[in-house]
């Protein structure tokens, strides 16, 4: 007999099959519990159903929500002053007509939603464009931003917090805590503008604002790639920074809980090298957690990102937003918003989903 943590293991005993089972999670399950196709069949109705009935909630505040702010788009279109400056009450009425906010706001929500069902996101006031077309053209540019800089956070904090998990209280640790849990209380947009300010006003390494050069779709392709990495560096460095600390501290948290499970006591007996246990076992068993933190952290992202957009000057969803709101955009700012919140709730519903489907101790 081999003593091992004050246990004993029969030294006879083939020890394979014990650390795998006990590395595996899902190979625990009481075999009472019911199977993962029947729990996945059970949870699909509970998640559809709560997602429905967001979606209709946010439809429904969509709509009422920017008329139940003050000022009215018509009067911000045609107010003195303006470049669409409109004398009279029955040029007004006329507009009001064209836009539909002459009926009732019951009747006006019934359009909405028919309009909303044919796809139509209605006309901007501002820019009597198609908000289809508008949030179309502004859609890339934000998918550019928040998909690299939570791929980017995700590598960095997830890699970070593997090793600080591992090596938990050691100097190295400490400092890191520190740094990264002092980055994420900067304000974003202050480092932004410090970012901003440096790089592209003083030592004009990069571009001061926008997306893309002007007339670059003449570049060639390599150059226009460049050209748009070079305007977006800036924001993506700021949103990574923002969003590799939840991963840090969760990956952490999760490599801790590990360190004293009892596969890695029997991986050692066994001879296990210390990098295989690492990574192999203990980082897989923590990484669970991580799928609902990435939903969560789409939503930091979605919001941080109109602040970003705007301090750099991006023509992303952010922009557009803010834009519709300040002029009184019903239109833009109900199309933008509704992109936006749907696209957040479809990504929890995914991973709500997910998480379930590889946590066998969720329940449905």
């Amino acid at each position: 007999m081999t003593d091992i943590g004050g246990g004993a293991v029969s030294a006879g005993l083939d020890e394979g099959p014990l650390i795998e089972l006990a590395m595996d999670p899902k190979a625990a399950r009481p075999p009472e519990s019911p199977s993962p196709g029947r729990r996945r069949r059970r949870m699909w109705p509970g998640v559809l159903g709560a997602y429905v009935g967001m979606i209709a909630a946010i439809i429904t505040l969509n709509f009422f929500l920017p008329r139940f702010m003050p000022g009215d788009p018509i009067t911000a279109l045609v107010s003195r002053g303006s470049s669409t400056f409109v004398y009279g009450e029955a040029s007004k009425t006329k507009l009001k007509e064209f836009y539909g906010l002459n009926g009732s706001l019951p009747s006006q929500f019934g359009h909405y939603l028919n309009r909303l069902a044919h796809g139509d996101l209605g006309r901007s006031i501002s820019t009597n464009q198609s908000v289809v077309h508008d949030v179309a053209k502004a859609i890339p540019w934000t998918l550019l931003l928040i998909t690299t800089s939570m791929l980017l956070s995700a590598g960095i904090g997830l890699v970070l917090g593997v090793h600080a998990g591992w090596r938990r209280d050691k100097p190295a640790d400490r400092v890191l805590m520190t740094g990264l849990l002092s980055a994420r209380e900067f304000p974003q947009y202050l480092l932004g503008s410090m970012l901003l300010f440096f790089f592209a006003v003083k030592l004009g390494w990069l571009p001061i604002g926008g997306a893309e050069t002007a007339f670059s779709s003449d570049f060639s392709l390599w150059h226009r790639i460049t050209d748009i990495a070079r305007h977006a560096a800036l924001p993506i460095i700021v949103l990574t920074a923002g969003l590799t600390v939840s991963y840090y501290l969760v990956m952490r948290s999760g490599m801790v809980d590990e360190l004293g499970s009892d596969y890695l006591m029997l991986g050692r007996a066994k001879g296990l090298r210390n990098r295989r246990l690492k990574y192999r076992y203990a980082a897989r068993n923590a990484l669970v957690p991580v799928l609902s933190l990435t939903a969560v952290e789409i939503g930091f992202a979605v919001t941080a990102n109109i602040i970003i957009e705007q301090v750099f000057s991006y023509p992303g969803l952010g922009g557009l937003l803010l834009g519709s709101v300040a002029s009184r955009d019903y239109p833009t700012m109900q199309g933008a918003f509704l992109v936006l919140s749907v696209g957040i709730v479809t990504v929890n519903a995914i991973a709500d989903l997910t998480y379930r489907r590889f946590d066998p101790r969720a329940t449905g």
